[in-house]
């Protein structure tokens, strides 16, 4: 919201305020806010979910990591025909 602070100026503002009064006349702008403030509660409150939902899903309990076993006897390396023994 900053950037279009500084995008836009005092005037402009002032401007966009002035048309917003004489499309929605005097009346209509507290009902108006009001809407958009409940819209940002619903929006706040579905981000919190979503987080928590997050939260819990990392938080759950992983089994712990066990590498395969090791087999008991080390085996003989492959041999090429080459290196086999007469």
């Amino acid at each position: 919201m900053l950037v279009l602070a500084n995008m836009f100026g005092v005037e402009s503002w002032l401007i966009v305020g002035l048309v917003i009064l004489l499309l929605f006349g005097g009346k209509k702008i507290p009902e108006l806010m009001r809407g958009v403030g409940r819209g940002v509660g619903e929006l706040q409150k579905g981000i919190n979910e979503g987080k928590d939902h997050l939260n819990s899903a990392m938080r759950e309990e992983q089994p712990p990591y066990t590498p395969p076993a090791a087999e008991t006897q080390p085996r003989e390396p492959q041999r090429t025909e080459a290196e086999k023994p007469l």
